[in-house]
């Protein structure tokens, strides 16, 4: 099975950044896992790269398949292949979701959209890497609502990316533009992940 069942946290500590955004990964200093932590081992070129796909990859909960599927569709559109694999990967349904404050974690988010809870312009939307595009609208069931609004009270004091339009009150969402890489809660190097494929 190559779906990552372990903890979460090992991978935020991995890779060097909050994968998440619940306190377990963003309190405190993140310390390479295992006993000793750091032993002053430097990093490869190739290693550099690694880490920059991964930080990625673990952030948006995708599997190597997809991201490179993803990364074929952005260098087969027009403009920059950085941004717009950054755009693919921050409208997938479930991390659009994430970004609204709903669930506490993209995991949480992907359980939302697989249990059928979510509608994209009316229509019941159960893939989680379903791209949304600007202009579509999305709403939630009735009966998540209770759940969603709790989620919504636990993460309170999450802020929701301008490019999202959305009505707490209503449990409604309207996209209204394209994400930019500020959109990234921390600081990822495209170049570098575009290098590692080449």
């Amino acid at each position: 099975m190559a779906r990552y069942t372990g903890p979460k946290v090992r991978l935020s500590r991995r890779v060097g950044v909050p994968i998440a955004d619940v306190p377990k990964h963003t309190a405190g200093e993140l310390t390479l896992p295992g006993m000793h932590g750091y032993r002053g081992r430097r990093n490869t070129e190739y290693g550099v790269r690694l880490v920059e796909k991964q930080k990625l990859k673990y952030h948006y909960g995708v599997l190597e398949r997809q991201f490179r599927r993803f990364l074929g569709i952005a260098k087969t559109s027009k403009g920059n292949t950085g941004n717009t694999l950054l755009q693919l990967l921050e409208r997938r349904l479930d991390n659009v979701l994430r970004r609204l404050g709903v669930g506490k974690s993209i995991w949480a988010t992907r359980q939302i959209v697989s249990h059928g809870h979510v509608l994209v312009d009316g229509r019941k939307t159960d893939i989680a890497s379903f791209i949304v595009e600007p202009g579509m609208t999305i709403t939630f069931k009735e009966k998540a609502h209770k759940m969603l609004r709790e989620n919504m009270e636990q993460l309170a004091g999450h802020t929701v990316p301008a490019w999202i339009d959305w009505n707490p009150a209503q449990l409604t969402a309207k996209i209204t533009g394209n994400p930019t890489p500020d959109d990234v809660p921390f600081e990822v190097n495209m170049n570098l992940i575009i290098e590692f494929y080449r």
